[in-house]
């Protein structure tokens, strides 16, 4: 799959780029994965946040949002990890990841990163030097772990 990445620090987003991420962001955590819970937390256009973005045919099919260490207690914190329904399956996460981990050497270097991984995905975080920081929790009733990699 050849997508456009786009990294963006929330200030140079356009309006038709924050409404793909929040549309994508509704379809599969709300509506597909059934998470009630307020997904415009206030930290979207806070702080250094970036968005990091994947881009094929003008349609979004992968995303997730870097916070900055500031703001997180001193670790980039990965989150609303996304791929579109119809992206899955073709190796998309893991470019997304790599090219997250190579943005956040450009903006942050030498900085740690944590992510709240559902419980499942270890493994596959395990592979980008990711080690489990804490007990499993439930959110939204689906288990989650923190990681963490120096």
């Amino acid at each position: 799959m050849t997508v456009d990445w786009v990294c963006k620090h929330h200030n140079d987003l356009g309006k038709d780029q924050l409404y793909a991420l929040l549309r994508l962001r509704s379809e599969v955590f709300v509506v597909e994965q059934k998470c009630a819970y307020q997904d415009i937390d206030g930290q979207d256009l806070a702080g250094d946040t970036h968005h990091l973005m994947a881009w094929e045919d003008n349609e979004l099919v992968a995303y997730l949002r870097l916070l900055d260490p500031e703001s997180q207690g001193g670790d980039v914190v990965i989150g609303r990890v996304i791929v579109s329904q119809a992206a899955r399956g073709t190796g998309l996460g893991h470019q997304m990841l790599e090219e997250a981990l190579e943005r956040i050497e450009d903006i942050w270097p030498q900085t740690p990163i944590f992510l709240s991984a559902q419980a499942h995905l270890q493994k596959y975080y395990g592979r980008y030097g990711f080690v489990v920081a804490g007990e499993e929790y439930l959110e939204d009733d689906i288990p989650h772990i923190g990681m963490r990699r120096l």
